[in-house]
């Protein structure tokens, strides 16, 4: 069994969030994720705890969201 690798592509970044390679691609340019270009064709890599590190930012900013934006059920009649 091999170690995971220390650099992800936008793809495998993709598969790990469960979303587009387009989305990851936006994250990346923003500066939301850390990466690095490499290569003469600028293929961009992030490094698995860049990616660690944003999951967990993530998930810290979406509990301050629902702390401060409380779900209130509907009355019902």
């Amino acid at each position: 069994m091999s170690p995971a690798p220390r650099f992800l592509t936008l793809t495998d970044v993709a598969e790990v969030l469960n979303t587009s390679s387009a989305q990851v691609y936006a994250l990346v340019r923003r500066g939301d994720l850390p990466a690095i270009k490499i290569g003469g064709r600028g293929q961009w890599r992030v490094e698995a705890e860049q990616l660690e590190a944003y999951i967990q930012r993530m998930y810290a900013e979406t509990k301050a969201f629902v702390d401060t934006h409380p779900f209130v059920e509907a009355e019902v009649d």
